[in-house]
């Protein structure tokens, strides 16, 4: 048995391991997409029933450096968690200890500030019209805070999740700020932040060649966003894919 092995199967002891592979890898693939954010930015994933207890990236790591085992294990109903030696960013607590706290159907959190749903967040107009498939996937799936309030403390973190009622609403555009997405788990909620970005660039490379846009039906769009939500087991397959590339090329990920 390799070192490498050995280590991982000691791992495998480690509360909730395979939810923190899942999340470590997220983190890997988003800094190699150059969707992160110097150290800023954070994921979370719920681990307990009623979601209140989350794991998430410590304060201020550059997400390639992330692993299973760096992953802060928190509960969002404990008031003395930025008393703790390793709290949290404090930002990180106020918007996704809230979220986790009052819209338990949020099970993963990724918050980013990718380039592309970051300049569709700073339009006046920031609704991504449906001009192709991408697009479409997000018809009626996502909602606009048009009202941003500064660095996402505790206030903030409640104000977004009233926002984020709407079962169907799977996507915070942040006005003048960037992306929040939502899902079931690490592979939903990856999958859909993924495209959202590859949806926000496709529309602003559109927009910026000053020519009309192929807007689809909202007839035709609503189906295109049910069918892509029906469609089974892409995400899942996505990040399986992308965990065995990272255990190729970065296999410290998983330690």
């Amino acid at each position: 048995m390799s070192a490498n092995t050995a280590s991982v199967h000691r791992l495998d002891n480690m509360p909730y391991y395979q939810e923190r592979v899942d999340l470590a890898a997220a983190f890997r693939w988003t800094a190699r997409l150059n969707m992160h954010e110097a150290v800023a930015n954070h994921f979370s994933l719920a681990v307990n029933d009623d979601g209140s207890q989350f794991l998430m990236n410590p304060n201020q790591v550059h997400f390639s450096l992330l692993k299973a085992s760096s992953l802060l294990l928190l509960d969002a109903n404990d008031p003395k968690t930025m008393d703790r030696p390793d709290a949290p960013d404090p930002t990180a607590w106020g918007l996704h200890g809230a979220i986790h706290r009052h819209l338990p159907r949020a099970r993963c959190l990724m918050h980013v500030h990718s380039i592309h749903a970051t300049v569709l967040a700073s339009l006046a107009d920031s609704r991504l019209l449906p001009i192709d498939q991408n697009c479409a996937t997000f018809f009626n799936r996502y909602v606009i805070d048009e009202n941003y309030g500064g660095l996402a403390f505790e206030d903030e973190g409640a104000r977004c999740a009233r926002l984020l009622s709407n079962p169907l609403h799977k996507v915070m555009i942040m006005g003048s700020h960037g992306v929040l997405v939502i899902g079931k788990n690490v592979a939903d909620t990856f999958n859909r932040m993924y495209y959202f970005e590859r949806a926000a660039e496709t529309y602003i490379k559109a927009l910026m060649t000053g020519q009309k846009l192929r807007v689809l039906s909202d007839e035709i769009a609503d189906k295109v966003a049910q069918e892509i939500e029906d469609y089974p087991g892409q995400a899942e397959r996505h990040l399986s894919d992308l965990k065995t590339l990272l255990e190729r090329q970065e296999p410290d990920f998983m330690h």
